[in-house]
């Protein structure tokens, strides 16, 4: 980065940070979803972001709750604060409803997968603005090939060293749940013969990305962002990609290791687990009983297996020596879990095959991968808006 003076932005006054962590309520929910846009006939993406967004500035809600990232086939929803999970499923229904009736009423589709199946990375365009103007530069060829789609879930964490403490435990769980999310079989037109290829993608090639090392305490952290920022390393927050972070502006812990859900209602399934598992680890904390976070390189090791194998495959317990099937695996999350799951009202279903899964059976049943796709499209719209696709 070139050499000079560098006020850093407010995201990364970290004395403020701590502050808006120590003010944070406790397991408020913000749900954030991302689409590819694409054309419902040919299902080639479509670059029209801005024709949509621009649309979405002129409604109420989408005004405040659409947003860009990063390429000009691609849209995300935001439900914005809600106090409960319940109140952020409802916000964010009404997103959804109000976005996908925009998009049918410009002829666009909107489709909800990691990856797309044979879109070339090299026909991407970065959308204009400052911030990602700047990525593009800085990142050129990671950036230019990120054409992947996600999910992210934000929980309200009170208190900078329960955060950490929290964001460092979760690093374990982010395995399972990604072979759980597990939905971008497809790239460059083939099978990769990967449950979630969107993780090799984005998670393994952006920096400051994937699951990091644990930090132990709020000064350890600030340290390390404050070392980044000195150093140019980064300019803003946004520029730590990992795969749990704290949210510097939210005073959220933000879950973010997810492949977009083609169906609506395992997006809403798990982003109830991904809030489970915030709310319990910091019940832990509180208990005394959150212990030691988990090695890197044994969550490494399973992080392959998800992202290898998904759903179907199998995990490591470190801790009693021996391989678990992964449904087994989301199945002790769902039992840990249970006190969190009770005090906030929470429903969740380990599903018995994912996105991944279900792609796969298509292919298996003769269709092509652009049927399968174009399957995909229609049940994204069914499932996500179906008064927007009656209506």
């Amino acid at each position: 980065m070139a050499a000079g003076r560098f006020d850093p932005p407010e995201s990364l006054d970290l004395e403020r940070t701590r502050e808006v962590f120590e003010a944070s309520t406790d397991f408020t929910v913000g749900l954030e979803e991302e689409f590819a846009i694409v054309d419902p006939d040919s299902l080639e993406l479509a670059h029209r972001f801005e024709d949509l967004y621009g649309a979405c500035r002129g409604d109420e809600l989408l005004a405040e709750s659409a947003a860009g990232e990063l390429i000009d086939t691609e849209i995300e929803i935001r439900s914005g604060r809600a106090e409960s999970f319940a109140e952020a499923m409802a916000m964010q229904q009404e997103h959804r409803d109000r976005l996908f009736g925009l998009a049918a009423g410009m002829g666009l589709g909107l489709a909800a997968m990691g990856t797309h199946p044979w879109a070339s990375y090299l026909d991407q365009r970065i959308i204009d603005t400052e911030h990602y103007n700047r990525l593009r530069e800085e990142l050129r060829w990671v950036a230019q090939r990120n054409n992947t789609w996600s999910m992210h879930v934000h929980v309200g964490v009170r208190g900078a060293d329960r955060a950490i403490a929290v964001c460092d435990h979760l690093r374990g769980v982010l395995p399972p749940l990604l072979a759980m999310s597990a939905n971008s079989p497809f790239l460059d037109g083939h099978d990769s013969g990967l449950a979630s290829v969107r993780s090799e993608i984005f998670t393994r090639t952006f920096p400051r990305c994937g699951v990091h090392q644990p930090f132990g305490d709020w000064r350890t952290y600030a340290e390390f962002i404050e070392l980044l920022t000195s150093t140019r390393s980064i300019v803003e927050a946004t520029q730590l990609w990992w795969s749990v972070r704290p949210h510097h502006t939210f005073g959220t812990v933000e879950l973010r290791i997810c492949d977009a859900q083609t169906r609506g209602s395992e997006s809403f399934n798990l982003a109830a687990m991904i809030v489970a598992c915030i709310a319990q680890a910091a019940f832990d904390f509180d208990d005394g009983r959150l212990g030691e976070p988990p090695r890197q390189r044994e969550i490494e090791e399973n992080l392959w297996r998800a992202i290898r194998y998904g759903l179907d495959g199998t995990q490591i317990d470190f801790q009693r020596g021996e391989v678990i099937a992964t449904q087994a695996a989301l199945e002790r999350l769902l039992d840990w879990s249970a006190p969190a799951r009770e005090a906030l009202a929470l429903e969740v279903d380990v599903p018995g095959e994912n996105g991944t899964e279900r792609a796969r059976r298509g292919l298996v049943g003769g269709a092509s991968i652009a049927e399968v796709y174009g399957d995909a499209v229609t049940e994204t719209a069914r499932t996500y808006a179906p008064a927007a696709v009656s209506g």
